[in-house]
């Protein structure tokens, strides 16, 4: 359950359990955008012996001389840690009009690119995010509302893997039991300095809606704090999803046999189908998608489009990706 006691006992002993495959020996990459969050992470891995790390972090070039001074404050930090250091810069807009997607699904996607390239680059495969609690309630949220399965409520876990441009990065999250009010106890302990995200309070994008629109409007209406019951949920659903992906095939094939298809039950046909289309990167993949591609099995149809101009086809009872 997440920590509400500070960062104290219960903490150390997160730190046994979870941080045990990771040894503080070896060399990893650490996301840090300059934002409370990233810097807490940094300090707090740092202080437990973790002085392999690789600090990473893309400029978006979304805040102008904001976004220039960020860049200039993590080297600071960097430096400060005595880490080694990797910097890009990505015009994340004009991707995001390139690609016809959202700025949110750009930068994320920028900044996962860049994460594998540096991955590749030094030989180092797992990344530590700051992703924390409140992160995993608003993402639980917003998929929910998007009409996802248990496949999207779990989208963000303790440890997962993610295949990007070849490399197999695997993501670790120590923060996700810690809530953001603990981050900032955390801050004001240690005297940490930080940069603020003016973009952080506007109400443009869904997740900052729903984090300082929808969240409170809901406490206030039902007269109790609802995140630790979400948080709850989203673990929940993240676990399933896991002996879920076990069941599964691999779905790094180039194909998709439709025998075999046929003989999973409806909900492991569509899991099928969005891992397999996901390891095929191909973007936006939601519900419509997924059951298109599936009329495929029944014969009903011998081809379906897919977003960005491609599209699966069905032939010699092989569903492939032209």
């Amino acid at each position: 359950m997440p920590l509400n006691n500070g960062w104290g006992e219960a903490l150390n002993q997160k730190d046994k359990n979870f941080l045990r495959e990771f040894s503080p020996d070896r060399r990893y990459l650490i996301g840090v955008s300059g934002g409370r969050d990233s810097v807490a992470l940094l300090h707090w891995l740092h202080g437990l012996g973790y002085k392999k790390l690789i600090v990473c972090h893309l400029n978006h070039q979304l805040r102008g001389r904001a976004s220039d001074a960020d860049m200039r404050f993590v080297a600071k930090l960097a430096d400060a840690h005595d880490v080694d250091l990797e910097m890009r810069s990505t015009n994340v807009r004009a991707l995001a009009a390139k690609q016809e997607i959202s700025i949110e699904t750009a930068a994320r996607q920028a900044r996962y690119t860049f994460f594998a390239q540096v991955a590749k680059q030094k030989r180092a495969q797992t990344i530590f995010l700051a992703h924390h609690a409140d992160d995993l309630v608003e993402t639980f949220l917003i998929n929910l509302f998007r009409g996802s399965g248990t496949a999207g409520l779990s989208a963000i876990r303790e440890t997962s893997k993610r295949r990007v441009d070849g490399v197999d990065l695997t993501i670790v999250r120590p923060f996700l039991g810690i809530w953001r009010s603990e981050i900032n106890d955390y801050i004001r302990k240690h005297r940490l300095k930080f940069r603020e995200d003016a973009s952080n309070k506007n109400l443009a994008p869904l997740r900052n809606r729903i984090r300082w629109r929808v969240i409170p409007h809901l406490e206030k209406t039902l007269g109790r704090n609802i995140r630790q019951s979400i948080w709850r949920a989203a673990v929940i659903a993240a676990e399933e999803e896991n002996w879920i992906q076990a069941q599964l095939a691999n779905a790094r094939d180039a194909e998709l046999s439709v025998s075999i298809l046929r003989e999973l039950p409806v909900a492991l046909q569509r899991r099928e189908i969005l891992k397999w289309l996901r390891s095929r990167r191909i973007a936006n993949v939601g519900f419509d998608v997924v059951e298109s591609v599936r009329s495929l099995v029944d014969h009903t149809v011998a081809k379906v489009n897919l977003p960005q101009g491609r599209h699966v086809r069905r032939r010699a009872r092989k569903i492939f990706i032209e």
